[in-house]
This record gives structure tokens, C-alpha cells and sequence, in this order.
């Protein structure tokens, strides 16, 4: 098959989930086009099926923003016209469904509908959960789901806001995010504990995009927590508009010593192979993909029982979930895994096999049988 696959470049799960289901399409040998406002920050290395079609929008003094939406459309439809493209997969409504959708419309003079390219449009959380929710934008939304030719959703939380909220036109199906389990796994040695100059204890990570959502607030009283009877460091990974406020209240409480905020890093397998415990307390997730990664290097994780978390993560088996704001039961749910080195090994091993049940290959796989799915009904249209 050809597929274009039209997703955010930077830095998060939908992008991360795109890139990863791109490149695996490729080494199964289909043709993957990627479109993106740069290089999307999983790509890595190209291969001979796949290429990348960075979208350069014109300025306009008129507008505040660059015509993005109508030059991906532009786009999408040069490509998809030349190169023959089957699919079209959009990850996320707003923008990319809507673009996907315009591409073809663009095209009905050069072929017939039947002939044209299918629109799989993925729903990955917050084109629901919050472009959906505002008024400016839900009908918009819903177009982008209802002109779709199949709609998927990363978990069944997800699949149920969508139509609690937009009653769609059409089924949604649910294809859970993936690991690689091949690149996510527990590294052997030490080396980033000694880069970081941890020289001993525990290591608790948390790896977000710092908005309130994540509840960045809510992890540091619980690693203080921790810390009080367990020698232990908080790894901070990622950036956003929340850090700063994180890193007044780490000052504030005399934890400079024991915090450690990182960054964005592309590179994470490293750091999860050294920590011993995530945290993810966010007021909701739609699947909760970096708890998925982080239990494929073995780490056990404490979250809340939201969004897609209970779809995955097994309680007291590779972790627990606590209601939203529990500092007090996620402390002690930690504490219970990291003060005992035989707990902890139970957990990370239950960790580690549950990530294998959504490894990339299985998935994958439905997300083949689903394109197959609507070309072949596309070829028995144009056959009647």
C-alpha cells in the first residue's frame, strides 16, 4: 500500500505514535509519505520507503497565523495524485483531517471518489478532550470525523468521549498506542546514573509536556514524600508552561539536591533504565503512552484512574492507580513498590510482559487490516 501519514512534528504522544507506525509500515514494505511541518521528532533514520514532506505555509499580514491548514491540503494532494497515495492517515482532527479532507476535494476533477484516496483520521485525546469541547471549534471537529472514511481512537475511554460528545455518523474503532518493545527495553549498566552523577538510591522519573493536565504540582509533594524514608532523585523530562512554577516550589522546599529537571529529550530509553519508579498523576490521559514505554524498561508506575490508564495498567500487579489528588495513597503505593527490592522486581517483570501485549507488530497489523478494510469497500463501490 502507499499511505500518507499527516501528524505534529514535535515533542508528544500523537506524534511519537505516528512516526512509530510509519516506520514499521515502511519495513513491511509499504510506500509512507510523511507530512509535517519539519522532520517529526521520531523519524531517525530514513529508509527506502519512506519520505518526508516538510509543509512551508506563506505569511499573510492580514491573518495572525500562516495558512498551515490550506498548504498541508496542497500538499496532501500533489503527493497524493502523483505518487497514487491509498490512504491518507491524519493524526488528530484539527488540523490534519480537515487538510486531508480539503486534498480531496481538491482532486475531484483529476479522479473519481472511488478512485481517490481513503481518509483514516486517529483521535489521539485533546482534539476531543479540548479542541472538541470549545465552542469555536467543535463543528469543525465533527466535520473532520464525520467526512472520515474510518475513524480510530488510541483507547476505549477515548473512542466513549467521542461519542458521548459528537454523536459521529460512523463506528469508532479502537487500536490501543505501541511500543517498540525492541528499542523500549531495560538496558544493562549504569552509565546514565553516572553521567547524572547519581552516586546511589532510588530514581523516580516523570516525562510530560509540563501543562496542567500532567499535574506536575501534584508529583513533587509526592516524591518529598518519598524521599523522607527512601534515598531517592526525581528525574523531570520534558518542558513546558508548568516548570517553572515546579522549579520555584523545588527551591522553595530545599530539594534542588534531589530534583533534576532535564529537558526535552529525544533519546529516553537511557533514563528509564536506570529509574525505579514513574509517576504520572495527570488529570486524565487518553491512553497514557509514556507509562506504556516506561513499563517496557521495566519500570513500575503509579497514576491516576483515568482516561485510558485502566486499559493497560494492571492494579497492584504492574502498578497502581489512585483517584486524582490522592498525594497520601500515591506516596504509599511508591514506597511499597521501592522499599523492597523483591516487590519491585515482581513489578517491573509484570511491567515488562503486559508492555509486550501492545508491542508495535501487533498493532500494527490492525492498522493494516483496517486501511484494507476501506480501499477494498472503495474498489466494491467503483464495481457496482
Amino acid at each position: 500500500m502507499k499511505i500518507g501519514i499527516s501528524c505534529h512534528h514535535t515533542y508528544g504522544g500523537s506524534g511519537a505514535v505516528a512516526t512509530e507506525l510509519g516506520k514499521a509500515l515502511a519495513m513491511k514494505g509499504h510506500i509512507v509519505h510523511f507530512f509535517s511541518q519539519a522532520v517529526p521528532f521520531r523519524l531517525g533514520l530514513y529508509s527506502k520507503n519512506i519520505y518526508c514532506h516538510e509543509i512551508a505555509a506563506m505569511n499573510y499580514p492580514l491573518f495572525e497565523s500562516p495558512y498551515h491548514s490550506l498548504a498541508l491540503a496542497s500538499k496532501i494532494a500533489e503527493v497524493a495524485y502523483y505518487e497514487k497515495l491509498d490512504v491518507v492517515h491524519a493524526h488528530y482532527a484539527i488540523p490534519h483531517a480537515i487538510s486531508a479532507m480539503l486534498a480531496r476535494q481538491m482532486l475531484e476533477e483529476k479522479c473519481s471518489e472511488a478512485e481517490c484516496f481513503r481518509i483514516v483520521t486517529t483521535l489521539h485525546g485533546t482534539d476531543i478532550t479540548i479542541v472538541g469541547a470549545d465552542p469555536s471549534m467543535s463543528d469543525a471537529v465533527r466535520l473532520a470525523i464525520n467526512k472520515s472514511d474510518g475513524v480510530t481512537a488510541v483507547s476505549g475511554y477515548l473512542r466513549d468521549e467521542t461519542i458521548r460528545m459528537f454523536t459521529p455518523r460512523k463506528p469508532v474503532e479502537v487500536i490501543h498506542n505501541f511500543v517498540d518493545t525492541s528499542i523500549f527495553r531495560r538496558l544493562p549498566g549504569s552509565g546514565s546514573k553516572e553521567l547524572l552523577g547519581l552516586e546511589g538510591g532510588k530514581v523516580v522519573i516523570h516525562i510530560s509536556n509540563f501543562r496542567p493536565v500532567k499535574r506536575i504540582m501534584d508529583i513533587l509533594p509526592v516524591f518529598e514524600r518519598i524521599q523522607r524514608e527512601i534515598p531517592a532523585t526525581l528525574l523531570l523530562v520534558g518542558d513546558g508552561p508548568d516548570r517553572s512554577e515546579a522549579e520555584s516550589w523545588v527551591r522553595s522546599n530545599g530539594l534542588g539536591f534531589r530534583v533534576r529537571f532535564l529537558g526535552k529529550l529525544d533519546d529516553i530509553v537511557p533514563l528509564l533504565s536506570i529509574a525505579d519508579l514513574m509517576l504520572m498523576p495527570s488529570n486524565v490521559e487518553s491512553f497514557g503512552l509514556a507509562a506504556l514505554e516506561a513499563m517496557a524498561c521495566g519500570v513500575p508506575v503509579v497514576v491516576t484512574d483515568a482516561g485510558g490508564f485502566p486499559e493497560f495498567i494492571r492494579q497492584g500487579v504492574d502498578g497502581y492507580r489512585h483517584a486524582h489528588g490522592d498525594i497520601e495513597g500515591m506516596s504509599q503505593s511508591a514506597r511499597s513498590i521501592l522499599e523492597n527490592d523483591e516487590v519491585w522486581q515482581r513489578f517491573s517483570e509484570a511491567a515488562v510482559k503486559q508492555a509486550g501485549r501492545f508491542a508495535t507488530a501487533r498493532l500494527v497489523e490492525q492498522y493494516e487490516a483496517f486501511y484494507r478494510k476501506l480501499i477494498d469497500g472503495a474498489r466494491e463501490s467503483k464495481a457496482q
